[in-house]
């Protein structure tokens, strides 16, 4: 349907990965797109977040963009969450594949872009289907260990890893977020491999070529822009560049400033808010 505030089209669509069937929604421009953009979110935050994102992206860059809520989550909820045997991993492998070839069937032979928040980046090189990516963006995006953050922030982290947010899920059977004050609620098949990943200095790379895939971004070979956020408390610019490694020679990393774009604070779930619009052409630059 037409946007009743602006000048693009709007449609909630459903599409297939694997078993499971995702909810998504499809921000048009009007008159043909310049790229396929499929917006890849971060752990825990539903695809509604990026939607004054979304809308911006078509209506002044002429982009058609894919939002989407994985498996298990949000919108894409099929079932209490108790039963889900849902891991991060089917998110990175399947969903995230499963939505750029939705993306690449309503848009066909237009460059396909990928934007990826936090997890929406930082496995992307495992995945089928890459060599049909024409840019990678990765935001507030790297391969974080517990010990990278800064303290006080690192006490919470701790907390989230070996305190009482384990023994929660335990008991739970998935992760209480909103009874915990996380925010959402996740699969606990989810939780358990995240918490492993950012327990272990190597993050995902010890699974490599046992129960993921080897990663290699080179099948692609199409530029990555990694963005951080100088005041990101969850992923610090040293975990970026750990990611822009695994990205190879294809990847530059820009580290950005609040202050030189006129904001105080922003973090790593501030970017895609409207009162942090500022960022956004830098970001896609």
């Amino acid at each position: 349907m037409l946007d009743a505030q602006t000048t693009i089209l709007t449609h909630d669509i459903r599409f297939g990965a694997g078993p499971a069937t995702l909810s998504g929604k499809l921000f048009l421009p009007v008159g043909d797109p310049v790229a396929a953009v499929v917006i890849n979110s971060a752990t825990g935050v539903p695809q509604s977040y990026y939607r004054h994102f979304a809308r911006w992206l078509a209506e002044t860059q002429g982009m058609a963009v894919l939002t989407y809520d994985y498996r298990d989550f949000e919108t894409s909820r099929s079932g209490p969450l108790r039963a889900s045997r849902v891991k991060m991993s089917d998110w990175i492998l399947i969903d995230m594949p499963a939505a750029r070839a939705e993306m690449r069937r309503r848009v066909p032979e237009t460059p396909l872009w990928v934007i990826g928040h936090s997890l929406g980046a930082m496995a992307m090189p495992m995945q089928d289907g890459i060599e049909d990516v024409s840019r990678m963006i990765g935001v507030c995006s790297g391969l974080v260990h517990h010990g990278d953050h800064p303290w006080p922030y690192q006490g919470l982290a701790r907390l989230f890893w070996f305190g009482h947010v384990p023994l929660a899920t335990r008991l739970a059977g998935y992760l209480p977020g909103r009874l915990i004050g996380f925010g959402t609620d996740l699969p606990a098949g989810v939780y358990w491999e995240w918490r492993r990943w950012c327990t272990s200095r190597d993050s995902y790379l010890p699974d490599a070529g046992w129960t993921l895939p080897q990663p290699n971004w080179r099948r692609s070979g199409a530029p990555v822009r990694m963005v951080s956020l100088t005041d990101d408390e969850v992923c610090p610019a040293v975990a970026t560049e750990r990611l822009a490694r695994l990205y190879d020679a294809c990847a530059t990393h820009v580290p950005l400033e609040p202050s030189a774009f006129g904001l105080r604070k922003v973090g790593h779930l501030g970017v895609f808010t409207r009162a942090n619009a500022a960022l956004w052409p830098e970001i896609i630059a």
